[in-house]
Order: structure tokens, then sequence, then C-alpha cells
């Protein structure tokens, strides 16, 4: 009898430790296997005009800086950034979709096919073909520069000229491929640059970015334009990091060109505030139209102090901005909307990220 009853205890403990040991592997299978993600971020500010007109008859600013974004007066909307992505081990996508001002400036150029508008910033899939190969095909923001649309991957709220004036978003396919650890190489044909929905002409842009060690020399020729930047940055220490951007754009034939630099110094004075600096000199071809004037090789100096306070996963942004163009420009206007050669502001910007 005990025998038995020692046989069905033994029995029972064995099935107990075989249905632990199931859930366990079962567990540990679905904690490694991949699932859809959700991310992404709103922003709200306030802007307002030291030295010049804050109203916007007609939704457009009388006086902003002529760089994209965050150039409305008052309490205004930047943009809701949703994010799905799916990383598996070979193959993988992101859907990322943008509602808000900030999102319709950064798609500029897509709604063509949508007639009602487009909300998708980027929309892509992805195969690692192997350890130091990935292929890329669909809408993806652009490798050139050094800021980004979403503002949660910026630091300065407000974003540059050459950011702005350069291109947004690309349609096409990539490669990028890891030929050390130090080096990388990404070649890529593509639609025309900014225009993602479909290709209007049977033109083709073609890139092209060489990367060591986090610096990044980037080419795109399109359509007879082309475009060199170099994109980098240095940790001096632990709390100094210094970034820089530089480039150069030839519209080709006839066409209007810019060329600029932008310096980031950024020191972290606490674990949750960072102060910094972007001093950036841009000048372009009149005709261009990113200053605002019609005078030949114009060119503007902008300073942007940005202080960064993170609150969890809410970050506060004061920033202060001073754009001082050689002429006086259809977008530096004063109070009385008389050009003026300087325009000063004041943001303050909120961003939730998730």
């Amino acid at each position: 009898m005990k025998a038995i009853l020692f046989t069905k205890y033994t029995k029972i403990i064995l099935f107990t430790k075989l249905m632990l040991l199931s859930l366990l592997v079962s567990a540990q299978e679905e904690t490694e296997t991949p699932k859809l993600e959700f991310s992404g971020s709103i922003d709200v500010y306030y802007r307002a005009n030291i030295n010049g007109d804050n109203s916007a008859p007609n939704g457009i600013p009388n006086a902003a800086p002529g760089s994209s974004f965050a150039n409305l007066p008052g309490f205004a909307l930047g943009m809701a950034n949703i994010i799905a992505s799916y990383q598996g081990e070979k193959v993988g996508f992101v859907a990322d979709l943008v509602y808000g001002p900030r999102g319709t400036d950064a798609i500029f150029a897509s709604p063509i096919y949508s007639a009602t508008g487009n909300i998708i910033n980027q929309m892509y899939a992805y195969w690692n073909v192997s350890e130091n190969v990935t292929l890329t095909m669909g809408n993806f923001n652009t490798f050139l520069g050094y800021e980004v649309i979403s503002p949660s991957a910026n630091f300065n709220y407000s974003t540059s000229y050459l950011f702005s004036y350069g291109p947004f978003s690309h349609t096409g396919l990539r490669a990028d491929f890891t030929l050390s650890e130090d080096f990388s190489l990404m070649l890529a044909i593509m639609n025309p640059t900014d225009v993602t929905e479909l290709n209007l002409d049977g033109n083709y842009a073609y890139g092209a970015q060489l990367g060591y060690s986090g610096q990044f020399l980037n080419f795109l020729l399109d359509d007879g334009a082309f475009e060199i930047d170099y994109t980098g940055g240095f940790d001096f220490s632990d709390n100094f990091f210094f970034g820089i951007n530089a480039a150069y754009y030839d519209g080709g034939d006839n066409n209007p060109g810019f060329a600029g630099v932008a310096l980031y110094p950024q020191l972290d004075t606490s674990e949750n505030f960072t102060l910094g600096l972007r001093g950036e000199y841009f000048v372009e071809d009149g005709s261009f139209g990113a200053i605002g004037t019609s005078v030949a090789d114009s060119s503007v100096f902008a300073v942007t102090l940005t202080g960064s306070a993170n609150i969890g996963s809410l970050t506060i942004k004061p920033e202060l901005r001073l754009d001082s163009a050689t002429d006086d420009s259809a977008y530096f206007l004063d109070n009385d909307l008389v050009p003026q050669k300087s325009l000063s502001s004041f943001l303050l910007a909120a961003i939730y990220s998730f």
C-alpha cells in the first residue's frame, strides 16, 4: 500500500515539475517572441516674437523665422506621432503616422494621390539579409542632416535652416552595409525627394552615406540637383557634447541653391537638465526663398539657446532665438509690419514621449 501511495505521490511531483517547466519555457518563448510595439510623442508650444508682430491672418504668421515647424504665434499645436513597429530576427516594419501642423509641414509634398491628405511620415519594411546587410523598402525620413522631424529626437525645439530646406523624406529602396566595427555604408535609389506617395515623372534620386564612428558624409543626386552633407558630433566629456552639421546644395541649371553650417554644443548641468546652443550660418541664392529676400547671396545668422528639463516622460523646453539677416527680409517684420533685418522670439514647448 505504501509503495502504491509513494508511486502515486512521485508521479504527482513529477507531473507538477513538468507542468511548471512547460509554463516556464512557454513564458520564455513569449518573452523572446517579437511583438507589435507602439511608441510616439505629442508636442505643444507657446511662441511670441519679442521685436515683431504676433498676428497670423488666415493662419499664416506675419513674422516668424524662415525655418520649419515652430512658427505659429501664441499657444500652438505641434503634432501627435504614433509609431507601430515590429522587429523580428530577420524582418520587420515601421508605420509612423503624424497628425497636426508639424506633421502637415513634414509631409508637405505628399498629398497628391490621397486627395484628402496624407498622415504617413514613414512606412517601410526591412529584411536583415545577414548580420552586415539590411534592405529597406518604403517611405523613410531623410538620412541627411543633424535634426529630424520628431521633436522628441531633437534637442532644440525650433529647427535649423539647414534642416528646413534640406530634404525631409524619401520613398525607395536602400541597402545598409556594416563594413567593419567603425565603418558603414548606405546606398539608395528613390523617387524624387519629398514626393513620397508615387513617382510623378519617371525620374529617380540616388543617395549614399559613408559612416565612420558616428560621423557621416551624405550625398544626394536628384534630377540635376546635388547635395553633400556632413553630420557628426563628439563627446568631449560625460557632460559635454558638440554636434556639427554642414551642407552644400546645388539646385542645378537655373535653380537656386544654399550652403550652411550649424554647431550644437550641449552641456548636462544636472541629471534632469541640459543647456544647449545652436549657432547657424546659412547663405542662399535669393530666389531660393528661405530668408525672404530676392537679393543674391543673402545670408542669415541664427542663434538658439534651449534648456531641456526632463520630468519623467515629459520634457519642458524653454527657448530663446535670434535670427539676423544681411538684408531686410519679408519674413522679419516689426510691430508695424515694416521689414527689418532681425527677429527675436521666445518659445516654451512641452513634449511627452511614450
